[in-house]
C-alpha cells in the first residue's frame, strides 16, 4: 500500500468540494482538482460523496493514479468504486493492488464478486491472494505482504544487493530484509541501509540481527502492530508455525490496524456499534442504526436506577430534601467510573496492564476513587450547607466518597474481567459502568442518609 506524504498545501481542506463540482456536471473543473490533490485527499473526498458521483471522478484518473487511490480507500468504499466499474477496468484495477491489500478488500465483497476477481487474476496473484484469505479474519496473515526479498545468509554484501535489485521491483519493501537458511525459517533481519554502508565483500552474516521481533500468520493484527510500535519497527517478519517466512507486515498497514482498533473501542465506549466507511457518507438512518440497538440496551439497564428510588421512596418522604442531590451524585459516580473504564481500556489496549494485576487495580482505582470523591465531598459540604443544611451535607460528603470510590473501582475492574471472558473490554467500558454506578450509587445514597439521618 503507498505512504501518503503531507505537504503544506494539498493536505489543507480543499476550497471547493469535489462533490459540489461533478454535481454541476464540470468535468474539465473535476479533473483539475483530482490532479491538484494528492492520492489520499481524493480518497477521502470520495468516501464523503455517494457512490454515483464517486464512480464519476474515479473513471477521470488514469490508471496509475486510480489505483494509488483505490489503494488508500477502506474496503466498503473500494467496493462501491469497482460496483461501477466495467469489466476490463476492475480486472486492471485489482491486478495492479498489491496481494494484501486485494485479501482486505475482499473479505467485505460478496461471494460472486470475489469469484469473479480471483478468476479474473493472474495465476500468480490469485496463489498469493488465495494463500492470504486462508488465514483467520483479524490475524496478521491477513495484513502481511507476501512479496518479500528473503536473503540467503551465505550471501556477501554485493551479492545481497544484487538480489534486491533483482527482486525488489516485485516486493512492496526493501527496507527490511529477512534472512533465512536453505529451508526458509527465518534466521534474522538485515537493513538495506546495512548493505548500502558496508563494504562490498563482508558477510550479510556478520551483518544480520538475530532473533528480531516476528509474529505467527496466525496472530492478531492488532497485537502485531503494537508489538510494532514497542519495538519500533517498520517492518515486521512473519512466519508459518514451522518458523518459515511466508510475509512481512509493515508499518502502513500497522497504523491502519491500530487506528481500525482504536476506532472500534471508541465506538464501543460510547455504547454504539463501530461502523465502516467514512462518518460523512453514512446515512442518518445508518448511524441511527447502530447506536439504537446499545441505547434500547442501556435503558432497559437504567430500571434498575427507576426500581431502587422505588424501594427508598418512603426515605425520600420524610427527607424530600434528598431529591435534589440525586442527579449530582449520580452524575459524579458515573463520571468516576467512566474514567477509570477508559483509562483500564486503553492501559489494557497498549499492554501496560494484563490480567493478572487485576487485584492491582482494583486497590490502586479504590484509593484514586476515594482522594476524588473527598475532593468532591468537599465541595459537596459547602453546596449542601448553602442550600438545605448541615445534617444533608454531610450526607452528601459521605456519599461522594463512598460513590466515588465504588465507581472507580468497578470501572477499572469491569474490563479486566471482561477480558478474561474473552469478551472486547470496550463493550463492558463507560455506558455499561455508569448505569450500574447510577444504580448502586443511590442505594449508597439512601444507606447513608439512613445512618447519618437516623431514618
Amino acid at each position: 500500500m503507498p505512504q501518503s506524504h503531507l505537504s503544506p498545501e494539498p493536505s489543507a481542506e480543499p476550497a471547493e468540494s469535489l462533490q459540489d463540482i461533478i454535481e454541476d456536471h464540470r468535468l474539465d473543473a473535476a479533473q483539475e482538482w483530482l490532479e491538484t490533490y494528492p492520492p489520499y485527499v481524493i480518497a477521502d473526498e470520495l468516501a464523503r460523496i455517494d457512490a454515483v458521483d464517486a464512480g464519476v471522478a474515479f473513471r477521470l484518473l488514469d490508471k496509475d493514479r486510480a489505483l494509488a487511490v483505490f489503494e488508500e480507500l477502506e474496503p466498503v468504499d473500494q467496493q462501491q468504486i469497482l460496483e461501477g466499474l466495467r469489466n476490463r477496468s476492475f480486472l486492471d484495477l485489482v491486478e495492479g493492488m498489491d496481494p494484501d491489500d486485494r485479501a482486505r478488500m475482499l473479505k467485505e465483497a460478496p461471494a460472486k464478486v470475489v469469484k469473479r476477481v480471483l478468476a479474473g487474476l493472474s495465476a500468480h496473484e490469485r496463489r498469493m491472494t488465495s494463500a492470504l484469505l486462508g488465514y483467520p479474519e483479524g490475524s496478521v496473515g491477513r495484513y502481511m505482504t507476501p512479496e518479500v526479498v528473503a536473503l540467503p545468509q551465505d550471501l556477501t554484501v554485493e551479492q545481497a544487493l544484487r538480489a534486491v535489485r533483482a527482486k525488489g521491483a516485485d516486493a512492496e519493501t526493501v527496507y527490511t530484509l529477512p534472512v533465512v537458511d536453505s529451508g526458509r525459517r527465518l534466521t534474522g533481519i538485515v537493513e538495506l541501509r546495512e548493505l548500502v554502508l558496508n563494504s562490498p565483500d563482508m558477510m550479510v552474516s556478520e551483518l544480520v540481527v538475530t532473533e528480531p521481533a516476528s509474529a505467527y500468520a496466525t496472530d492478531s493484527a492488532e497485537s502485531a502492530a503494537r508489538l510494532m510500535r514497542e519495538t519500533n519497527d517498520l517492518n515486521l517478519p512473519v512466519v508459518d508455525s514451522e518458523d518459515r517466512l511466508v510475509g512481512l507486515f509493515t508499518i502502513d498497514d500497522a497504523v491502519e490496524v491500530i487506528e481500525a482498533a482504536d476506532t472500534e473501542d471508541v465506538a464501543r465506549q460510547a455504547g454504539a456499534a463501530p461502523w465502516a466507511g467514512h462518518y460523512m457518507a453514512a446515512s442518518v438512518w445508518q448511524l441511527a442504526r447502530y447506536r439504537a440497538l446499545w441505547l434500547c440496551l442501556l435503558l432497559v439497564a437504567a430500571t434498575l436506577t427507576v426500581g431502587v428510588t422505588r424501594a427508598f421512596e418512603a426515605t425520600l418522604e420524610q427527607v424530600a430534601a434528598l431529591a435534589l442531590f440525586i442527579p449530582m451524585l449520580i452524575g459524579a459516580g458515573g463520571n468516576a467510573g467512566a474514567q477509570a473504564a477508559t483509562a483500564c481500556v486503553r492501559a489494557l489496549a497498549v499492554g501496560e496492564v494484563r490480567g493478572s494485576d487485576l487485584l492491582k487495580v482494583i486497590w490502586r482505582e479504590c484509593r484514586v476513587g476515594l482522594v476524588l470523591g473527598s475532593l468532591l465531598a468537599m465541595l459537596g459540604l459547602v453546596v449542601g450547607t448553602l442550600v438545605v443544611s448541615a445534617k444533608i451535607a454531610l450526607v452528601v460528603g459521605v456519599t461522594l466518597v463512598l460513590i466515588c470510590g465504588w465507581a472507580a473501582t468497578i470501572g477499572g475492574t469491569m474490563p479486566l474481567l471482561a477480558k478474561r471472558l474473552r469478551i472486547d473490554p470496550a463493550v463492558v467500558s463507560a455506558p455499561m459502568v455508569t448505569t450500574l454506578v447510577d444504580a448502586t450509587g443511590l442505594v449508597i445514597y439512601f444507606l447513608s442518609a439512613k445512618a447519618v439521618l437516623s431514618i
